[in-house]
């Protein structure tokens, strides 16, 4: 009974994690690899595109080296010291995914602006392709390089959608999709109601903005206070295992179990206070 019991559960925590493991979504009539794909989306939405996967994987392996070293010499309490590793080894994935989070709050606010200069240049008689073109020139300072690498493809290849794509994916904004996708639509099935689409989903974005900006200035007060109420218990910590008889102590098997264990509840409480805290993201569906 005991043996039937054991396999249920690991057949149920395999079920659990096979979305995880084994995703079903398919891009370009392949199967993606999670995580690489989630890494390199935010790798392109932090401004890191250049930055490949597995070189964020060895910079990660290096810092969890070295913050063990370091954490080691000034603390010599071994479990300390891995947690420590823990914390280097995601450490840059965190950094990428902060960046990633600040370019896009921060483009939050220019997509409206660069929607009213793609309705200004298609009201001038500008084709398509070259309105797109003069955000590489006139569009905001953040977007512009994106942009010029589209135009320097376009006058290569001449093909719309395959540019269209490629600047998709060094975007890799949600935002981003939507107005290239109704670009891509207008262009492939006609139409003349493009910059009436655009002038209203220009609208959509600014007042989406400044819902999002009012609650995140609301909550970001919350977000601080619960930070340093997580960082202050491995603060104290710390200071404590500096002297040699706490040291002595933490390394016993008692410590060890003592700081595990608030190591589980704090990552538990960090994530779950992030969780509530943290405005949902829009997904990208047309990436």
């Amino acid at each position: 009974m005991t043996i039937v019991v054991g396999l249920a559960l690991g057949f149920g925590l395999v079920l659990c994690g096979s979305p995880f493991l084994w995703p079903a979504s398919v891009r370009s009539g392949r199967r993606r690899q999670w995580p690489v794909t989630t890494l390199h989306d935010r790798l392109a939405r932090a401004g890191l595109g250049w930055i490949s996967v597995p070189a964020l994987v060895v910079v990660s392996i290096l810092a969890a080296v070295a913050a063990t070293a370091a954490t080691f010499a000034l603390v010599p309490v071994v479990a300390i010291g891995l947690i420590a590793g823990l914390a280097g080894l995601v450490l840059p994935t965190s950094i990428v995914g902060w960046r990633a989070r600040t370019r896009r709050r921060a483009a939050r606010v220019l997509w409206p602006d660069i929607v009213d200069h793609l309705v200004s240049a298609l009201r001038s008689g500008l084709a398509l392709p070259d309105s797109v073109v003069t955000l590489a020139y006139n569009g905001p300072a953040l977007t512009r390089e994106a942009f010029a690498e589209f135009e320097r493809e376009y006058r290569a290849t001449g093909n719309f959608g395959l540019c269209v794509d490629d600047l998709k994916t060094r975007l890799a904004d949600p935002v981003a999709d939507r107005i290239l996708e109704t670009l891509r639509m207008s262009r492939e099935v006609g139409g003349s109601e493009l910059t009436t689409v655009l002038r209203n989903l220009a609208t959509y974005l600014r007042q989406e903005a400044a819902i999002r900006s009012e609650v995140e200035a609301r909550q970001s007060w919350v977000m601080n206070a619960a930070k340093l109420g997580v960082a202050a218990p491995w603060v104290i910590l710390i200071l404590l295992a500096t002297r040699p008889e706490a040291a002595a102590a933490y390394n016993s098997s008692a410590g060890v179990v003592l700081i595990v264990a608030g190591m589980f509840v704090t990552a538990a409480s960090y994530r779950v206070m992030l969780g509530l805290g943290r405005m949902p993201e829009e997904r990208r569906w047309f990436s």
